[in-house]
């Protein structure tokens, strides 16, 4: 049964918070998180990516960058940007877009949850991308970035929630650049927070949706730092960390598209007779194409939208890896007639995420970068709970979760 456990947060001042609120760290490369943070002095990246903070090209794994993070870290806190809240709340995170809220439940996940199969997760971590975060967490003792989670509906819950933002103003309420908008309550009845704990502990199991490195860079140090702590008791913040949780019924999944530089060798008439042996195939004309449903694709080639009809021999339904489209097109594509055997280290294929639009995919293609692109129909929430319970893992850039996160409305402390 999943633990949630409410905290002592730290948090920024109103009126800077709209401010300090960042993307993830994971969605930026450097140059543009350098950008993003250009003259804004309270942005959280300064944290998250403080290689912005020293020389261009400086090796953002460099042991400068992780004491860059510390010592910005320990400057917000001397500065007031970052202030800790009186005691432990629970902490209620809402985000709109195109016209749709969803809500979510800060909290405290169990690193024992973590590893004892209760959180479940649905992706491969990378363990260079693991080490990366686990030394962030490690050097500034916090969980400065939460992770995004999601659990099946309770009524119950929603009921409460639905009553606290009818009832009482937000702390934060702002509208980032990119037009989502950011709402963000305390929940700071005891009773209140106690009883949501308790419907918490009826619930089963949690899934992790997005940040599957930063929980596993979480539950790693609650480890490490069990084995260097002679007293360990268990109760330790270290023994927990801080993820944002959503209800299942109101999250949304969007595509996640696919990019690759050749044709393995082929001729364009070549390359569309092997795709026919799998799929029937259709021109769409010049404008972008999306796929309609499951089992259907839209290819972009040299200049012609193309759609593709998976055809029944390509998945099984029986199966909850073997139905996926990205399981089709990875091995009918992809992988026999492309040649793309690992879709993790193979240089010649790129991933889009379904928020840049279709016209991203014939960008990249028309200008030369790229030879093809497909777009896939977006998984299903219902079909990542599926796998995640089977056990099994998707394949790499399976799901795409949007709105993003902001980090730095809270931060976890891990003493």
């Amino acid at each position: 049964m999943a633990i949630l456990k409410p905290f002592k947060g730290l948090r920024p001042p109103k009126e800077i918070a709209h401010l300090v609120a960042a993307r993830p760290y994971d969605v930026l490369n450097s140059n543009e998180a350098r950008e993003e943070a250009r003259g804004n002095p309270y942005s959280l990246l300064h944290i998250t990516k403080p290689e912005i903070d020293l020389p261009m090209g400086t090796d953002e794994h460099a042991p400068e960058v992780y004491q860059k993070a510390s010592e910005n870290f320990r400057m917000f806190r001397q500065k007031d940007w970052l202030v800790p809240d009186e005691r432990d709340l629970l902490y209620i995170y809402a985000q709109t877009m195109d016209g749709r809220t969803q809500y979510g439940i800060v909290g405290c996940a169990a690193v024992d949850d973590y590893f004892n199969g209760v959180i479940k997760r649905h992706e491969l971590t990378r363990k260079d991308k693991e080490e990366d975060r686990m030394k962030h967490v490690m050097i500034t003792n916090a969980n400065l970035e939460p992770v995004f989670f999601t659990y099946p509906a309770v009524n119950e819950i929603d009921k409460i929630v639905d009553k606290i933002v009818k009832s009482t103003e937000p702390v934060y309420d702002f509208i980032a650049p990119d037009g989502i908008g950011h709402h963000f309550w305390l929940i700071e009845s005891d009773e209140t927070i106690q009883e949501i704990v308790r419907l918490f502990a009826k619930i089963p199991n949690t899934y992790v949706a997005d940040g599957h490195h930063r929980t596993a860079a979480a539950a790693l140090v609650g480890a490490e730092k069990r084995k260097m702590n002679p007293n360990h008791r268990g109760d330790e913040e270290y023994n927990f960390f801080m993820a944002v949780h959503f209800p299942d019924n109101q999250l949304r999944i969007i595509d996640y598209n696919r990019v690759v530089k050749d044709l393995n060798g082929l001729s364009k008439e070549e390359f569309i007779e092997k795709i026919k042996q799998h799929f029937v195939i259709a021109e769409k004309g010049q404008q972008p194409y999306k796929p309609f449903h499951l089992h259907e694709f839209s290819m972009y080639l040299d200049g012609t939208w193309y759609s593709l009809e998976a055809l029944g021999h390509t998945y099984n339904e029986n199966d909850p890896i073997e139905v996926l489209d990205v399981t089709i097109l990875s091995r009918y594509v992809l992988d026999e007639i492309l040649g793309i055997k690992d879709l993790r280290t193979d240089k010649r294929i790129d991933f889009v995420g379904g928020i840049r639009g279709m016209q991203e995919l014939s960008r990249r293609v028309d200008s030369g970068e790229m030879a093809v692109a497909f777009a896939l129909y977006p998984v299903t929430l219902k079909q990542l709970i599926a796998i995640a319970d089977s056990g099994k893992i998707m394949p790499p850039k399976t799901t795409w979760f949007e709105p993003k996160l902001r980090s730095g409305l809270v931060v976890h402390l891990l003493d």
